[in-house]
C-alpha cells in the first residue's frame, strides 16, 4: 500500500445507498473548508434514478442519482472514492463491483458484520490491483480542510472544535471510529491538529492495517508525527512493530493500545468490536504496548497519559523547527437547517398548509380528533367518517344513516346517464381506472347531479323569506332560472322517483323536523300544475332534507349552514356516491373486454 496522500481538496466520491444525513455532513464540511466543488459527485441507489436535493452552504444543489455502480462511474470518471453504506448483507458484493471499476481507487465500507471470507476476497483484490479498502465496520476517514467520508468526526460543532477545517501536522490512525472523534479533539488541544485521520474498522480482518497508514503518513511531507490508537485482539499492531524495527518509519510515532483492563476479568472478554478479543498473551493490550515501546514508539503508561506524551512529542518537533506554525483561519458559518432552527426557537417560519380535519402525527391517525382505533372500536360507518372529515363533528346516528342512504341511492343510475356513458366510452378506449372515473365525474354539474347545492340554496332562501311556492317559482321564471331540484327527463307525476320516496320516508321517521322538505313538496305540487314531469327529483330531495338535517340536529349555526351550502358540501355527496358506480362501470367494461366505442351513424343528425 504505502504511497502517500489518499485525498485532496478536489477529491470526489460516489455514495452508495442514499443516506441524507452523512451526505449533508460531507457537503457541510466541504463548505466549511472552502471547497469550490462538492465532494459527493453522485449517489448510487439501486432501482432508482434522478436527482437528490441537498445543500452546499446556502445553495441548494441537485446531485445525480444512478441505479447502478457502472453507470455512476461512467458518468463521474473523476470520482475515485466509493463510500459504501450498504448493509452487511450486500456490502461485499457492491464493494467488489466498485473495486473492479477502473476509476475507483478507495473503497470505504461502513457496515459491521461483513462475512470474513468476503472481506478477505476484497482485501486480496484490492492489494493485487493497488487499491485501498477502509473498513469494514468503519466510520471512514478525513483529510483536514479537504475531504471527509460520511459521518467521520461527527457534527459540525465537533469538527470546528477539533480544527478539522484546516490541515495540521499529525497523521492519526485508529481501529475505532468513536475513539477517533475523541482523539481528534485531544490532538487539536495539544498540537496544531490533524492532517489526516483514518479509522480502519473494528472487524477481525480490516481492509487496511494500522501500519499501512503509518507507512503512508511517513511519505506525506506535511505529516510531521503519527498518533496510533490500537486495541487488544488480533496482531495488526505487530506489523507496525516490525516496520519500526526495520527503520521504515522516520517520523515520531505516539501509540497506545486500549484494553489493558481486560486482565481484571477472570474470563475472556469480548469488547465492542469483533476484533477486540484477546486470543492469548501476544494479543493483549499490555504485550502490544510493550512491543511498540521496545520498537521505538512513544507509548504512555496509561490512556490518561496519552494526551501528555502527544503534546510532549509535538512540542519537541516545534523546538527543533520541524513544525511551522499553522495560520489560524475563521471558518464560514454553516447555514442552519430550518427544521433545526425552529426546534431551537431561533426562527419562526410560516406553514404552507392548514389542516383541521385530520392529524397523522403520533401513534395513529385521527379524524377530527378521534383516533382511528376509536373509530373501529365504536363500530363507526362511512357516514360517521364523513361527518368527522366533512363536518368536523360526530353527528347523531340518524344523520350518518341518512348520509349512507344518500350514497347508496346515488351510487349509480344505469349506463345511459351522461356520467356513466363517458366512463364507459373512456374505459373502452383502453384508459386506466382513474382516467375513466374522472371522465365521468367531469360531467357532474348543473344539468347532471350537481344541482343539490343549488336546490338547497334556493329552497332555503325562499322558505326563510316566507315566499309561497307560487311566488318562488314565478320569481325564478322571471329571472330565467330553472328551479333546481325540480324536473326529470323520465320520471313524472304517475311514476315518481323511488329514491325520493325512500329518502322522504326515512326523514319523516327519524328527523326532528322536515320543514324544508315539506316546502320542497309544496313547490312540487305547484310545478306539477304546469307540467307532468316537474317532479321533485333526487337532487331536490337530498338538498332540502340536508337542510333539515343541519337545522334539526342543533349542531350547526345559521352561518355554518349557509357556508356548508355555499362551499358545495352537498354536491360532494353526489360526487362521492357516483364514484362508486363509475368505478363499477369501468370494471364492468374491462371485465367484458369491450372494444373501442364508436357512435352509430343512424344516431346522428347530419345537417348543414
Amino acid at each position: 500500500m504505502a504511497t502517500g496522500q489518499l485525498f485532496s481538496r478536489t477529491t470526489q466520491a460516489l455514495f452508495y445507498n442514499y443516506k441524507q444525513l452523512p451526505i449533508q455532513r460531507m457537503l457541510d464540511f466541504d463548505f466549511l473548508c472552502g471547497r469550490e466543488t462538492p465532494s459527493v459527485a453522485g449517489i448510487i441507489n439501486p432501482g432508482s434514478e434522478g436527482f437528490q436535493k441537498l445543500f452546499f452552504g446556502q445553495e441548494e444543489i441537485a446531485i445525480p442519482v444512478h441505479s447502478a455502480i457502472e453507470a455512476a462511474c461512467a458518468a463521474h470518471p473523476t470520482a475515485d472514492v466509493f463510500i459504501n453504506f450498504a448493509s452487511f448483507r450486500s456490502a461485499a458484493a457492491s464493494s467488489m463491483a466498485a473495486l473492479k471499476q477502473p476509476t475507483i481507487r478507495v473503497v470505504a465500507i461502513i457496515a459491521e458484520g461483513v462475512p470474513e471470507s468476503d472481506t478477505k476476497q476484497l482485501i486480496a483484490y484490492a492489494r493485487a490491483n493497488n487499491k485501498v479498502v477502509i473498513g469494514p465496520a468503519t466510520v471512514g476517514g478525513i483529510q483536514a480542510g479537504a475531504f471527509k467520508i460520511g459521518d467521520t468526526a461527527g457534527t459540525i460543532d465537533n469538527i470546528i472544535q477539533c480544527k478539522l477545517y484546516r490541515p495540521g501536522s499529525v497523521g492519526f490512525v485508529s481501529k475505532s471510529g468513536g475513539m477517533s472523534n475523541e482523539l481528534y479533539n485531544t490532538i487539536a488541544r495539544v498540537t496544531d491538529g490533524i492532517y489526516e485521520g483514518i479509522a480502519i474498522g473494528g472487524d477481525v480482518f480490516p481492509g487496511s492495517t494500522l501500519s499501512d497508514h503509518v507507512l503512508r503518513f511517513n511519505n506525506i511531507p506535511q505529516v510531521k508525527m503519527m498518533v496510533v490508537l490500537g486495541e487488544l485482539g488480533g496482531r495488526d499492531e505487530y506489523s507496525l512493530v516490525e516496520a519500526l524495527k526495520q527503520g521504515k518509519v522516520s517520523k515520531p510515532v505516539v501509540a497506545w493500545v486500549s484494553g489493558t483492563c481486560a486482565r481484571l476479568f477472570k474470563s475472556e472478554v469480548q469488547f465492542g468490536h469483533a476484533g477486540a478479543k484477546s486470543g492469548g498473551e501476544l494479543e493483549s493490550a499490555q504485550a502490544k504496548n510493550q512491543a511498540l515501546r521496545d520498537a521505538g514508539a512513544v507509548v504512555p503508561t496509561s490512556f490518561e497519559a496519552f494526551e501528555a506524551v502527544i503534546k510532549e512529542t509535538f512540542d519537541k518537533l516545534v523546538e527543533e523547527g520541524k513544525v511551522k506554525p499553522v495560520k489560524e483561519i475563521t471558518p464560514p458559518p454553516i447555514p442552519e437547517d430550518l427544521s433545526t432552527a425552529i426546534k431551537s426557537g431561533k426562527v419562526r417560519a410560516p406553514t404552507h398548509i392548514i389542516s383541521t380535519i385530520s392529524d397523522d402525527r403520533g401513534e395513529e391517525p385521527c379524524y377530527a380528533g378521534v383516533p382511528m382505533s376509536s373509530i373501529i372500536e365504536k363500530g363507526y360507518g362511512v357516514g360517521d367518517v364523513i361527518s368527522l372529515l366533512w363536518f368536523k363533528r360526530s353527528l347523531p346516528r340518524y344523520c350518518t344513516q341518512f348520509i349512507e342512504i344518500c350514497i347508496m341511492l346515488c351510487a349509480d343510475h344505469g349506463p345511459c346517464v351522461s356520467g356513466a356513458h363517458n366512463t364507459i366510452v373512456t374505459a373502452r378506449a383502453g384508459k386506466d381506472l382513474v382516467s375513466s372515473l374522472v371522465s365521468g365525474l367531469l360531467t357532474i354539474g348543473p344539468r347532471f347531479g350537481g344541482a343539490i347545492d343549488d336546490a338547497a340554496r334556493y329552497f332555503k332562501d325562499a322558505h326563510d323569506r316566507g315566499l309561497t311556492p307560487y311566488e318562488f317559482v314565478e320569481n325564478m321564471k322571471k329571472k330565467g332560472i330553472r328551479v333546481p331540484g325540480i324536473g326529470h327527463r323520465i320520471k313524472n307525476r304517475d311514476n315518481k322517483d323511488k329514491r325520493v320516496e325512500l329518502l322522504q320516508k326515512f326523514a319523516r321517521t327519524h328527523f326532528p323536523s322536515v320543514k324544508y322538505m315539506e316546502y320542497a313538496v309544496q313547490v312540487e305540487t305547484y310545478t306539477l300544475t304546469k307540467a307532468n314531469n316537474l317532479v321533485l327529483n333526487v337532487d331536490g330531495a337530498i338538498g332540502s332534507l340536508f337542510l333539515d338535517l343541519l337545522a334539526g340536529s342543533g349542531m350547526f349555526t345559521k352561518q355554518e349552514i349557509d357556508e356548508i351550502v355555499e362551499i358545495g358540501y352537498l354536491n360532494g355527496l353526489f360526487v362521492l356516491a357516483r364514484s362508486i358506480g363509475l368505478i363499477g362501470h369501468t370494471f364492468d367494461q374491462k371485465r367484458l373486454k369491450q372494444p373501442l366505442y364508436r357512435h352509430p351513424w343512424e344516431d346522428v343528425l347530419y345537417t348543414k
